[in-house]
C-alpha cells in the first residue's frame, strides 16, 4: 500500500511505517490522514504482523507539526486538532502488535509525542529530541503532559517542556526517555534485529503483555495484579502457551500460530 505521505510495507511478520513529508516530516493534516489510513491497513493485515516498526524517511524522524497553519487557528478549532490528534496517537498506543520506533534524526513536538506512544524507541547517535512548543507560546497538545512524566520523571519532564530545550540521544537514553542508542549507519538494521527477536515469541503473550504493562500503569497495585492473573490465566487456553510448555520440555523452538 501507498500512502501519498506514509509509506507501509510488509515484509513478514513485521511491518514498516515510514513518515515521507519532505524536508522534515511535519505533522499536518494530509501526513495525519495517511497515517490513519496506513492504521486501518494495519488492523486489517495484523494476522501477517508480528511487529511495526515507524520510522521517517530523510532527516528528521518528526520535527513537529503544521506551523503555518497554527496562525489560522482559533482557540475552538485547536482544541478540536488536539484531540483528533490524541485519538490517533491513541491508535498507535493500543495497537495490539508491539511497534518500535526508529527514531532516525530530529525528533521535536508532535513527533516526539508520536514516538512516546510506540513500545519501545531506538534512537540513532545523531538523533535530537526536543518539545519546543513553548518557543511558541503554546504546550504541548498531542499527550506530552501525560505521557513524558511517565517515562521521565515529574521534575524532568517540566524541565524539558518548561524550558523548551532539545537533548541529544544519549541524554534522551540516560533518563529513559529512549530505551536504545545505536549509530545512525546501523539503526534501520538494529531495530529489524529487535524485531525480529519479538516476532518469534508467542504473539498472544506479546499482545497480553503489552495490554497489562500499558493498562496496568495507572491502576493501584491491587487491581493491576488482578488484572496480570486474569490475564496470565486466560493465556492457557491457548494452543500458543500449550506449544510453548512442549517446545521448552522437549528443547526445541516452539511454533506459535497466534492460536
Amino acid at each position: 500500500m501507498m500512502a501519498s505521505l506514509v509509506r507501509l510495507e510488509i515484509k513478514e511478520p513485521i511491518a514498516w511505517v515510514t513518515l515521507d513529508n519532505p524536508p522534515m516530516n511535519a505533522l499536518g493534516d494530509v501526513a495525519k490522514e495517511d497515517l490513519c489510513r496506513v492504521l486501518d491497513a494495519l488492523e486489517e493485515s495484523k494476522s501477517k504482523i508480528r511487529v511495526v516498526i515507524l520510522t521517517g524517511e530523510g532527516k528528521a524522524f518528526v520535527a513537529g507539526s503544521d506551523i503555518p497553519k497554527f496562525l489560522r487557528l482559533d482557540a475552538e478549532q485547536a482544541t478540536v486538532q488536539s484531540l483528533r490528534t490524541q485519538k490517533l496517537f491513541r491508535r498507535v498506543e493500543t495497537f495490539s502488535r508491539p511497534t518500535l520506533c526508529a527514531i532516525n534524526g530530529y525528533c521535536f513536538g508532535a513527533g516526539l509525542e508520536l514516538a512516546m506512544c510506540c513500545d519501545i524507541r531506538i534512537a540513532s547517535d545523531s538523533a535530537i529530541l526536543g518539545h519546543p512548543e513553548v518557543n511558541l507560546g503554546i504546550i504541548p497538545g498531542a499527550g506530552a503532559s501525560q505521557r513524558l512524566p511517565r517515562l521521565v520523571g515529574l521534575g524532568r519532564a517540566k524541565e524539558l517542556i518548561l524550558t523548551g530545550r532539545r537533548i541529544k540521544a544519549e541524554e534522551a537514553l540516560q533518563i529513559g526517555l529512549v530505551e536504545k542508542v545505536v549509530p545512525q549507519e546501523s539503526l534501520f538494521a538494529d531495530a529489524q534485529r529487535m524485531a525480529e527477536e519479538i516476532s518469534v515469541k508467542g504473539p498472544l503473550a506479546v499482545a497480553a503483555a503489552k495490554k497489562v504493562l500499558n493498562e496496568g500503569w495507572d491502576l493501584g497495585i491491587e487491581d493491576g495484579l488482578e488484572m496480570e492473573s486474569e490475564i496470565w490465566g486466560s493465556l492457557f487456553g491457548t494452543k500458543d502457551q500449550k506449544e510453548g510448555a512442549r517446545a521448552f520440555l522437549e528443547k526445541r523452538s516452539p511454533q506459535f500460530r497466534d492460536e
